[in-house]
């Protein structure tokens, strides 16, 4: 089918360029409004309604009874009191409600009677001139769906991860929108995966930085070892970052294999595609994981051994310095019966003495690599 043979082109967005990645944050709601109803609107046979601009999702679900069709819409943060009548109104589970209000979920799918929950955690890359020891490279927001026979609704927590531009892209192909509101929760998937992979090759940009400049000559007066704040920092974003993908491979198999009524068949078969996206992102990010544990050992490891060095370093002066210690010490003690005391050239002969034993331990010290 030829809706299908486009569906990619239409919901894949390009990769976001990592200079371009700090634009995600989302403007489309005034902060002031009391409302967190971003967009409301009936789509059928694959078209916005005109008449479904809707003031509220109450008069979104009578537009779908009267005319058919499916309301999409969309809520960015809502309290519980925003929340509880569109909960009655679309006869969502309360502990899936609890979920969307509260965030701070991990990535899963659950089914509740005729209505699927999904949540998916965003990733923002952070711009920053310099990685520092304190530097955020990775955000984390959520995006939550409930999927019905007739509606899909939208919960977004975070500062970034708008749909607008989504919502848009799919408003341009009707054929794709007709199949119903699986085909706007594939499209939330791909978009959100397609934000992993930014992130990854942002953060891969950032590990290739570090692993550098751990492995190439240090500066003058810049320690061996300096680099390890800086390391274990980006591993704790790795580790956020894992967070959000790895729970999330299960519910992309479970949505791309098990048929589900709520999926058209035509969709699901392009979940699997996702599915296989994901399971990439997953394992760059094991190989972050392990990349940065392999860099962060190379890093302590540089430090011990420059540790060393300057040990031996201190130690091979300390024992070219024992010698006129002790030679001093001796002839300082003032007994009068001391060999070469009454001797004209004595003291230049003691002189002489300390610096050539002084100069044979140092050579020998530089030729077996302490000094």
């Amino acid at each position: 089918m030829s809706m299908i043979r486009d569906l990619r082109a239409v919901v894949r967005p390009s990769l976001r360029k990592s200079n371009a990645l700090h634009n995600a944050y989302d403007t489309t709601r005034d902060p002031s409004a009391s409302s967190a109803v971003v967009d409301c609107a009936v789509y059928r046979d694959g078209r916005r309604l005109e008449s479904g601009n809707c003031r509220t999702p109450h008069e979104a679900m009578l537009q779908v009874r009267e005319e058919g069709g499916f309301a999409w819409i969309g809520l960015h943060e809502p309290t519980e009191e925003e929340f509880a009548g569109i909960a009655r109104e679309f006869g969502l589970h309360p502990l899936a409600v609890e979920d969307a209000v509260h965030a701070h979920q991990r990535p899963k799918l659950e089914r509740y009677d005729d209505t699927l929950f999904t949540v998916f955690k965003t990733i923002h890359y952070v711009e920053h001139a310099e990685l520092t020891a304190t530097s955020e490279v990775v955000e984390t927001g959520e995006v939550m769906c409930f999927t019905g026979r007739d509606f899909v609704i939208t919960v977004r927590h975070g500062g970034h991860g708008s749909l607008r531009a989504l919502r848009h892209r799919l408003q341009d192909d009707p054929e794709l929108l007709a199949k119903g509101p699986s085909a706007v929760l594939h499209s939330i998937a791909d978009h959100v995966v397609d934000g992993y992979i930014a992130v990854a090759g942002a953060l891969q940009d950032d590990i290739d930085e570090v692993e550098i400049e751990v492995f190439s000559t240090p500066a003058k007066g810049s320690p061996r070892g300096s680099d390890a704040g800086r390391i274990y920092q980006l591993k704790r974003e790795v580790l956020e970052f894992k967070r959000a993908v790895s729970p999330l491979l299960r519910p992309m198999q479970l949505l791309s294999e098990r048929p589900m009524r709520l999926i058209d068949p035509d969709i699901q078969k392009y979940f699997r595609d996702v599915a296989d996206h994901l399971a990439r992102v997953h394992e760059e990010v094991i190989g972050f994981d392990e990349l940065l544990n392999s860099i962060l050992q190379a890093n302590l490891a540089q430090a011990t051994v420059a540790q060393n060095e300057d040990m031996r370093k201190i130690t091979s002066w300390a024992a070219i310095v024992a010698v006129p210690t002790m030679i001093c010490g001796v002839y300082g003690m003032n007994f009068k019966h001391m060999p070469e005391l009454g001797w004209r050239y004595g003291y230049p002969m003691v002189l002489g003495f300390i610096g050539v034993v002084c100069f044979s331990i140092h050579r020998m010290l530089k030729r077996n690599g302490w000094l």
